[in-house]
């Protein structure tokens, strides 16, 4: 049976990550604990036969991949389908200071951010669109491949739920820690299945992000 191998890769840790600040696509690059945790990353994905990396461009995922194409001799393909959701107004702020002002639209982010809406900002129903559009094309070039995706939280987890068909509301049934990785085959026959969710026993130092 044919079979092409995804490793959807969640970025190391940054300060926003541990400071519980909205990202978006504020640039914030790995922190010293993310540098450590992309090492243990790519030592943990070297049993794996990568024959092409893609990354989102901004910082945080894109020297996540770069650790990993060290051990892997792979050049890594920017994409820009693969950024992070994009905020808004939320961007680089903590979300103490987001409870205060928008109340209404912070428990929503916290119960069905699928319904979401901030002005100026993605849905992640946008998300969801480009990153299956960018994986299916991928995996249409990579055939019978090992491809490492390194992306964010807010893409990964709308593309796994549209690559398997999980309906809304799924961003809350998933969990993706940074520096942790998802395995996903696909197959002309069956299309797309998760083998496996969160692997991140590679990890000895991790913020379980509950908050978002």
């Amino acid at each position: 049976m044919d079979k092409t191998v995804l490793l959807l890769i969640r970025h190391g840790e940054t300060i926003a990550n541990r400071e519980n600040i909205f990202r978006g696509r504020m640039d914030f690059p790995l922190n010293d604990n993310g540098i450590i945790q992309a090492k243990n990353l790519a030592e943990e994905l070297s049993s794996f036969s990568i024959n092409a990396i893609y990354s989102s461009p901004l910082l945080r995922a894109l020297d996540t991949a770069k650790v990993i194409a060290q051990t892997t001799k792979n050049k890594i393909e920017i994409s820009t389908a693969l950024i992070n959701i994009s905020l808004g107004n939320w961007e680089g702020v903590p979300h103490t200071e987001i409870i205060r002002k928008y109340p209404e639209q912070y428990n929503l982010w916290r119960t069905e951010p699928e319904k979401l809406k901030i002005p100026g900002a993605e849905t992640l129903s946008d998300v969801q669109k480009r990153s299956v559009d960018e994986v299916n094309r991928i995996v249409r070039i990579h055939t019978n491949s090992t491809i490492a995706i390194t992306s964010h939280r807010a893409v990964l987890k709308p593309l796994i739920a549209g690559l398997i068909g999980i309906a809304e509301p799924y961003f809350w049934k998933i969990h993706i820690d940074n520096a942790a990785y998802c395995v996903v085959h696909h197959t002309q026959l069956r299309g797309y299945t998760l083998y496996q969710l969160n692997h991140n026993e590679h990890l000895t130092d991790f913020v379980e992000e509950d908050l978002g």
